[in-house]
């Protein structure tokens, strides 16, 4: 996996440490990876970048469990979150919003865009609950996003490494699909040679 780029989903500080030592590219932090994860809190944040050094964090924003549709309360959480981010000069932010239909909410994701810049932001497995997935791979691409976490709509990314193929292909290099959700060491290899993706997203990576 050397020529492999390799994010670790770190939920606890233990975890960071454990990645950091592993060799891992970048992390991502967030809390209750029972429900998916949530936003980490000012604290764990600030011990994360301590123990990752030099080693980019971004920090998962979302602020409930369940769905990816918002209320605009809870954009006012995510935009407040996305804040405190910013002020603790985190790498990037790890964000995502739906519209009740299955399309990305691309008003609440505009006003959290604008928050977070300069931040890296990818959007994250929301997408992969969207109804129309090539639609919605074009509007995450048209609002500026540097990546997309993906197990290409499928349960896990070794299922979907054909379905990630065809993102990669639609995206031609104007944005970075990532896949994610249940990738190993042992499988990794092969979904990279058939995906064609060169970052991979994953709590056992590297």
């Amino acid at each position: 996996m050397s020529h492999l780029f390799t994010e670790s989903c770190c939920a606890s500080l233990e975890s960071v440490l454990r990645a950091v030592k592993a060799g891992t590219n970048r992390i991502e932090l967030c809390r209750d990876l029972s429900v998916g994860g949530l936003t980490p809190s000012k604290e764990m944040i600030s011990a994360a970048q301590e123990a990752a050094g030099s080693i980019p964090v971004n920090v998962l924003v979302r602020p409930r469990g369940g769905d990816f549709v918002y209320s605009r309360e809870e954009i006012g959480q995510m935009l407040a979150s996305i804040g405190m981010c910013k002020e603790l000069g985190v790498n990037g932010v790890v964000i995502g919003a739906l519209t009740a239909d299955g399309s990305v909410d691309l008003n609440g994701m505009r006003r959290m865009l604008d928050a977070a810049r300069p931040l890296h932001v990818t959007f994250h497995r929301a997408f992969d609950e969207c109804t129309q997935p090539s639609a919605a791979l074009e509007d995450i691409i048209g609002l500026g996003i540097e990546r997309l976490l993906t197990s290409g709509h499928c349960a896990d990314a070794y299922e979907g490494r054909f379905a990630l193929q065809a993102l990669v292909k639609q995206a031609a290099g104007r944005i970075v699909i990532m896949p994610g959700c249940g990738i190993t060491p042992a499988n990794v290899a092969e979904i990279a040679a058939i995906s064609g993706a060169r970052e991979f997203h994953g709590t056992r990576l590297p």
